[in-house]
Parts: C-alpha cells; structure tokens; sequence
C-alpha cells in the first residue's frame, strides 16, 4: 500500500472508537494485532464480516492478537449498528462485541493509511474505504496487508491461517508452501545450509528430487 511497507513501524495515531479514545500503539501493547476497515455501517457485507469477526475472537485472542476495526461513520452510529450485527450473530442483545470501532467520517485514517477506494462512493460523492486488513507484529511492524474491493468480503478464516504462518515463521527458521495449515510439513528456506538444517530440524530433511537438479524444495515436519 502506498506509504506503509512491509517491515515498516506501523503509524501511530489517536483516535475515537466504541471504548473510548484510543491510542493504536498502547492499545497493542506488547501484542500481535489486526486492523481491519470497512466501507461504512448499515452496509450489508460489512454486517456479515463483523458478525464473522467476532464469532472467531476467541480464535484471534488464544493466538495473542488484538482486534479494532475502523469504518468511516460516527461513533454513535457504530454503537446503533453494533446491534444489528449482534442479532445477525443471533447473540443476546446484552452481548458485548469483543473488540472496539474506530469512527473516521472525515477520512483522515482512511486516506493516510491507503484506504479510500476511488470507485465505490457514498451519495455525497465521498470515497469509501477499501476492505483493508493489517497484521501489525508486537514490534509495531507491519507483518501483512491485504486489500480486497468493498464488494467483496474477507474470508476471515484465510486471515487466521495466515497469521499462524507469520507467528510460526516468526519463531522458527521456516517457511510455509502453499496451502499450508497448522500441522502440515512446513519447507527450510534456501539460506540453511545442508549442515545446519541437521541441527536446525532433528525431525529430518526431506528434499524432492527435481530436473534441475538444485536442492531447494526441503521439507520438514513443523517444529
């Protein structure tokens, strides 16, 4: 995204939200986090994403990350909106959602963090956000960002997965092929020697044979 690399310390910034003003930085801590934006309320697949995101909070916090969402409305009417998506939940009305709602109606974070799509607008002719999502490391660095259109929803499921990669390639000299899940072979990137990869994996090596005859598709089980 333009602005925010990969690597790059994630901007810091204040902000109202559903909890009460927020500061990005303090409100991670020492945690993994995620950023998620949405187009605006009352939005039909924005109600189904937050639904969705709040069925899997346990699932984000037994990994260690914190979750806020953004949307370019008001605090107040994020608060009315919360209750819809509570009921789509089919959840209590006294049920709480597990992570707050940062209001941007004038754009600000949106535009400074590459949000606005240009082509969905709002029927005074404003840009929307884009479905945008950020994967910010305990170290404030972002880890992974995903940008989908506002007609599309996220598929939160393939956020999770992606985040057990990071965490585990984070930990251990590794890296995950395609279609990986947790408890799948994971691959010894080329920069391990042959000799450290027998110290680095006791589980054992296994290399395909290939008609280049170069020795970089390893596999080991995951560690």
């Amino acid at each position: 995204m333009p602005g925010i690399l990969l690597g790059d310390i994630f901007p810091n910034f204040e902000a109202e939200t559903t909890v009460g003003i927020i500061n990005l930085h303090d409100f991670l801590g020492d945690q993994w986090g995620i950023l998620f934006s949405h187009p605006r309320d009352y939005t039909p697949v924005c109600t189904t994403e937050l639904g969705r995101a709040a069925k899997l909070s346990e699932e984000f916090k037994k990994r260690g990350v914190k979750m806020i969402a953004l949307s370019v409305d008001r605090v107040d009417d994020h608060r009315e909106w919360i209750k819809d998506i509570i009921a789509y939940n089919n959840e209590d009305s006294e049920y709480t959602l597990p992570y707050p709602i940062i209001a941007d109606p004038k754009r600000d974070l949106a535009l400074a963090l590459g949000m606005l799509d240009p082509d969905m607008k709002d029927e005074a002719g404003m840009p929307l956000t884009a479905r945008c999502v950020f994967i910010i490391g305990p170290d404030k660095r972002l880890k992974l960002s995903i940008l989908y259109p506002a007609t599309t929803g996220r598929n939160f499921s393939e956020i999770l997965r992606v985040i057990d990669s990071l965490q585990l390639t984070a930990r251990k000299q590794v890296a995950t092929p395609v279609d990986w899940k947790p408890g799948d072979n994971v691959m010894v990137p080329p920069s391990i020697s042959e000799e450290e990869a027998k110290d680095l994996f006791p589980a054992g090596v296994c290399t395909q044979n290939l008609p280049s005859g170069k020795n970089y598709l390893r596999y080991t089980p995951q560690p």
